[in-house]
């Protein structure tokens, strides 16, 4: 008797991020060795990415209103809001910077032999006026079911502001916000207890798919990429927790390890939301009004990876091509990038539209875009790990600044 209860507790002992670790590394040593074989782990992937899916829009809705209603004081929400606004244009602009740096420094498009595809359009970020109308739902329930994480946070916060302005008759529904905020915290921690299978199957058919045949032409490039997103994690997001934050970014770090597998694995930072709430409210003592504000923002405006991606992707081109930029070159691609992150935030194709704006605007050919297309799904591993990142950071200086992070969950060892 005592063996056998033994195992289950010793499992339930082992932190979930290292399970999460585990499965990584066991796909990707399964689409090593399988090959595109590997393709038959992907359903366990894609089975956990829905699950994950399912929790967004009602963990988002119910979350928000509850903070916004928690919040009771109309300005502190404008006062978040500008913060989180600022933060997240200002990180956007350190990474283009970062890119253009670790180009800069690595070449990765000198001596690089790569076909271009046919000419491209460059594509157009919507204009100021059509994302401020865009922003308020002409039917939520639509927004719902569509997934506009934009327009559910507009109605929800105007749902959240009604209900605190009706006093004690917005009581009752309140209460119901909240116990279905728990349930959906509930239904988040048993679909992570998933998480281990689902990264495998996901990370083996990925592992399987890309061979060397297709990584080796890229590979200073895809290198390139993954060295200035480690370093922005490391240098930017790290620096601000500890000058602006005066916390210790190692407990940052470890805190959200969770989110930052599923978001590499999935690629997806809408998809990791559910998994980043968790870890800004479990692991780092970010409050639960401050984190279902912040975080659902960031993973619709915050695109530091792809302003990474950006600029590394315009000096690529322009060394493949044996163009010289300038100076004021180089300030172009800093000044458009960092808006046409607004622009196309939400937008499908988001990375791929901000690229072209980007080399339209300094006058290089559209058709190199097609150069890295084979491997984005590498490059936007990257990516989407470096914005979830970024959304945690923010949440966290954010909670900080506004009193509302818990030191004792923070400095934690147990991480759940």
């Amino acid at each position: 008797m005592t063996t056998n209860n033994a195992r289950p507790n010793l499992w339930r002992r082992i932190p979930l991020w290292q399970k999460i670790i585990a499965g990584l590394l066991l796909g990707i040593l399964a689409g090593a060795l399988m090959g595109k074989d590997a393709s038959l782990f992907k359903p366990l992937g894609d089975i956990f990415i829905n699950g994950i899916k399912m929790l967004i829009v009602p963990l988002v809705f119910s979350t928000l209103v509850v903070g916004i209603t928690g919040m009771r004081d109309p300005q502190k929400m404008g006062r978040v809001g500008a913060r989180t606004i600022a933060l997240y244009l200002i990180t956007t602009a350190f990474a283009i910077a970062i890119g253009l740096v670790a180009a800069t420094l690595f070449q990765p498009g000198v001596g690089a032999d790569a076909s271009m595809s046919a000419p491209q359009q460059a594509g157009e970020a919507p204009s100021l006026i059509d994302i401020l109308v865009g922003l308020v739902p002409n039917n939520p329930l639509q927004a719902m079911i569509e997934g506009n994480i934009l327009q559910i946070i507009v109605f929800a916060i105007g749902l959240g502001i009604s209900l605190m302005l009706i006093g004690d008759k917005g009581e009752p529904v309140v209460r119901v916000f909240e116990s279905f905020a728990e349930a959906m915290y509930k239904l988040t921690a048993i679909v992570m207890a998933f998480a281990p299978i689902g990264v495998f199957g996901l990370i083996a058919n990925v592992s399987g798919q890309y061979g060397l045949d297709v990584l080796l032409p890229l590979a200073k490039v895809i290198g390139v990429v993954y060295l200035a997103c480690v370093l922005h994690v490391l240098v930017v997001y790290s620096g601000l927790i500890a000058l602006l934050g005066r916390l210790n970014p190692s407990r940052y770090l470890r805190g959200i390890v969770d989110a930052l597998v599923v978001a590499f694995s999935s690629a997806s930072s809408s998809g990791t939301l559910p998994v980043s709430i968790r870890c800004a409210q479990k692991n780092l003592g970010v409050s639960e009004g401050v984190s279902s504000f912040v975080l659902p923002v960031g993973a619709t405006i915050n695109m530091d990876g792809t302003a990474i991606y950006q600029g590394v992707a315009a000096l690529f081109v322009a060394q493949l091509v044996g163009v010289d930029l300038s100076m004021t070159d180089y300030g172009m691609i800093i000044l458009t990038g960092t808006l046409a992150s607004i622009g196309t935030a939400g937008v499908p194709g988001a990375g791929l539209i901000m690229l072209s704006i980007v080399l339209a605007q300094i006058g290089l050919p559209l058709e190199a875009i097609g150069v890295v297309a084979g491997v984005d799904r590498i490059l936007d591993m990257a990516r989407t790990s470096v914005n979830v990142a970024g959304d945690l950071m923010v949440t966290t200086l954010v909670g900080k600044s506004e009193k509302e992070l818990d030191l004792a969950i923070y400095n934690s060892d147990n991480r759940i």
